[in-house]
């Protein structure tokens, strides 16, 4: 190998281009890289954005015996092939609910900023939230309450003023019985 580089078989005489040359001009440029976001939010209108987002709750079955915990499953999918961000009331982005309850709690659990926030979406991507609701309602700090037999609604939605309206809600109804 040493020989190779000794007897400058690598270089030419004539002004075209050698392996060992460091030529600005003939450099390759990096393709900058596109801001997906950024091109989301000037270019798109939120009701396509919106539209392009679906929300899914599903349970692996719709009968559970009391005091078992019931595992749910949410997910958002952005159906468009580009990236969409959707622009959230808070930085909460997403809250599901049992009852109308949020997080299954019927006192102020927390209090989020009033600044907005931004849940995005690469193109195509599926998100998947595991949870699970003990069958207790929250009735205070540190109180929980079981829940009676009967039929509850477990839902969830991306935190914007009218998700039922813009299809980033969705429910499921479970029951609960010995």
């Amino acid at each position: 190998m040493r020989r190779i580089y000794e007897s400058d078989a690598l270089s030419r005489d004539d002004d075209h281009f050698s392996p060992n040359e460091n030529s600005s001009s003939e450099r390759p440029q990096a393709m900058r890289s596109v801001n997906g976001s950024a091109w989301s939010k000037r270019l798109i209108p939120h009701l396509l954005r919106r539209r392009a987002v679906s929300v899914r709750v599903r349970t692996p079955k719709t009968e559970f015996s009391p005091d078992t915990p019931i595992p749910f499953t949410v997910t958002m999918k952005n159906a468009l092939p580009i990236p969409i961000t959707i622009r959230t009331r808070s930085p909460v982005r997403w809250t599901w609910s049992v009852d109308g309850a949020q997080e299954a709690s019927r006192v102020e659990t927390r209090d989020p900023p009033d600044r907005s926030g931004e849940l995005h979406f690469d193109r195509g991507e599926r998100v998947r939230f595991r949870k699970r609701w003990s069958q207790l309602f929250q009735v205070s700090n540190r109180e929980w309450e079981p829940v009676a037999e009967g039929e509850y609604t477990i839902s969830a939605a991306i935190n914007v003023d009218n998700p039922k309206r813009d299809g980033l809600y969705d429910e499921t109804t479970v029951r609960i019985s010995p």
